[in-house]
């Protein structure tokens, strides 16, 4: 089997032998030192402030998401987020259950976020603004320093939802002025689902201490409390968090988030190059790519068809949608372990099956 999907992806060979291995008891110093060795990295790849503060959940990125409106803000927040595709959705749909006065820019699918958008809510009285970094299911990377300008002139607290772009596009927490960083360890960490990581800098910590989160799991003073200690508020899952310390460290060893985002965007080079030269019948339909993942639509064959036929027929795992992008949009990640190599394969495939006549 190859994984092109957007997570879980590929992992190297250290990360799943860790997988192999008996579970051991977390409350010890050895855990902890882990633990706080993971959280500094994180800071180090996110480039987040001195002062800013690492936790790690056992959830999903969605309980990262979750957790970050239910920490930070308020009902007297008034908020701003962008809805270009299934997990901006997701964000107004926390907003709504959360109760968070909100307004909404909805983009139609594959399509950038551009000034225009932002102009009318220029000084509008917002506080808070929530986006996806990279748009997962339409694969849009929007433009996060036109973003946090617009926050710093109108003084709102910025959550990004980073979880795919994480370590495949650039990302300077601090110099963004980013209040949250959301990433899960199933993307371009390579490591099995189960670890949402949530970067918080000052002032997140600031409204932290000041909100009251009616959730126990998900309460962040509880997980700022326990993570000065390298230990967690509830048995974590410990095997995913010592795999994300071996990953953290190889990538620290392979020359940092700047080496790791570039191998990425190699990739994703090689892939799209190969798809022009074979004259594929694919459009991408994403007005900003990110390195992380190519959105494509086939032209001449239903999008979730040639998803089942390369995992049936070929061992080989793309990335299908769902809802009304089902048929129309597939997309091959570039995160996890994989190499050029893995991708002739996939146009091997992708060239068979035009000869056979299924696309």
């Amino acid at each position: 089997m190859i994984n092109f999907t957007v997570g879980p992806v590929m992992s190297s060979d250290a990360v799943r032998a860790i997988g192999a291995e008996q579970v051991p008891y977390f409350r010890t110093s050895e855990f902890s030192e882990l633990m706080l060795e993971n959280e500094q990295l994180v800071k180090k790849f996110a480039h987040a402030s001195k002062n800013s503060r690492v936790v790690f959940l056992t959830c999903s990125g969605s309980g990262g998401m979750e957790a970050a409106i239910m920490n930070c803000l308020t009902k007297q927040d008034k908020a701003l987020v962008v809805n270009g595709g299934s997990f901006g959705e997701r964000f107004v749909e926390l907003l709504t259950l959360h109760e968070i006065p909100f307004a909404e820019i909805k983009l139609e699918h594959g399509k950038a976020l551009k000034p225009e958008h932002l102009a009318s809510y220029e000084g509008g009285g917002y506080t808070a603004f929530l986006l996806q970094k990279h748009e997962t299911s339409t694969g849009v990377h929007y433009d996060i320093n036109m973003v946090s300008d617009f926050c710093k002139r109108n003084g709102c607290f910025l959550i990004v939802d980073a979880i795919s772009s994480f370590l495949c596009d650039p990302f300077d927490m601090d110099a963004l002025g980013a209040g949250v960083m959301i990433t899960g360890s199933q993307k371009a960490l390579a490591c099995p689902p189960g670890i949402a990581i949530m970067a918080l800098a000052p002032s997140a910590l600031k409204r932290i201490e000041n909100a009251k989160c009616c959730c126990q799991y998900l309460d962040l003073k509880l997980a700022l409390k326990n993570q000065e200690r390298g230990q967690t508020p509830w048995t974590p899952a410990v095997g995913v968090l010592r795999q994300i310390n071996a990953r953290l460290k190889e990538i620290d060893a392979e020359g940092g988030d700047s080496a790791e985002i570039a191998r990425t965007a190699c990739l994703a080079d090689y892939f799209r190059n190969k798809i022009k030269q074979f004259d594929l019948p694919f459009e991408i339909i994403s007005e900003s790519l990110s390195n992380a993942v190519t959105p494509l639509h086939p032209t001449t064959q239903s999008a979730f068809e040639i998803f089942l036929k390369l995992k049936d027929e070929y061992g080989i795992w793309i990335c299908p949608n769902g809802g009304d992008m089902k048929d129309k949009v597939f997309r091959v990640g570039h995160i996890g372990c994989l190499t050029e190599n893995d991708y002739d394969k996939l146009i091997e495939a992708f060239v068979d099956l035009q000869k056979r006549g299924v696309i």
